[in-house]
């Protein structure tokens, strides 16, 4: 990986958006937003391409259409208890931040320290952007590991928390096409997978250390094979223009 935009544009890391998304959720705030107002349910597909959107649009989109998918974000906030308020808004970017270093270090290696460092000023972006004063974002890499520690403990996976979970892990028929179908055993396994031991406790899924290990290994093997130009492709298709 040899900039971060680079990193920006690897849609491998889309293998994590279950994992962060659950993460979200164990912020109570987030999830009764969430369970409340959102969509996930009924269209899981067309939430994932707003958030996808949203980030490609700020790491990766001129300073014109990092403002309007900004815009956007907050006119879809409006009116839901909860949503516009800075804390939950910078844990949601820092679990954006926190899975996507995690996977990108699982499939292929740590970035560079240079480019990781330029990964996490964008990274601040996708909270600042919206309702998250700068001063609140961490100040370096150092300070957000500090952070993540202390928030894992202050997370409360509630009942709204779990009925939302299963509809991402077990999306109704209909609401996904057939192909994400067909890949969500494998998913469900990676997701857990990725989460810290206490929320994945918190949220009763079990462990299967062997399952896990064995679907790491295949996501792996399959992001290394696949060119980089289809990896690329996700952001290329969603980048708002």
């Amino acid at each position: 990986m040899r900039t971060a935009e680079d990193y920006l544009a690897e849609g491998s890391l889309v293998l994590g958006g279950g994992a962060a998304l659950l993460l979200q959720l164990a912020h109570p705030t987030v999830a009764h937003a969430v369970a409340a107002h959102s969509g996930f349910a009924r269209d899981p597909m067309r939430r994932l391409r707003h958030t996808l959107g949203y980030v490609y649009a700020i790491g990766l989109g001129t300073p014109e259409v990092g403002e309007a998918a900004a815009a956007a974000v907050d006119r879809a906030h409006t009116g839901i208890p909860g949503a516009m308020d800075a804390e939950p808004q910078l844990w949601v970017a820092a679990t954006l931040h926190g899975v996507g270093m995690q996977v990108h270090e699982l499939l292929f290696a740590p970035l560079p320290d240079a480019v990781a460092d330029e990964v996490y000023l964008v990274s601040g972006r996708l909270g600042t952007s919206l309702q998250v004063p700068p001063a609140l974002w961490p100040a370096d890499r150092t300070a957000f590991a500090v952070y993540w520690e202390r928030m894992l403990p202050k997370l409360a996976v509630g009942e709204e928390a779990r009925a939302v979970a299963r509809g991402i892990l077990h999306p109704a028929r209909g609401t996904v096409p057939a192909w994400v179908r067909v890949a969500l055993p494998l998913g469900r396994t990676v997701t857990v997978a990725l989460l810290p031991d206490p929320i994945r406790d918190a949220y009763g899924f079990p462990r299967h250390p062997r399952r896990e290990r064995a679907a790491l290994r295949l996501v792996r093997a399959l992001a290394r094979l696949t060119p980089r130009r289809i990896r690329r492709l996700p952001s290329g298709l969603l980048l708002p223009r």
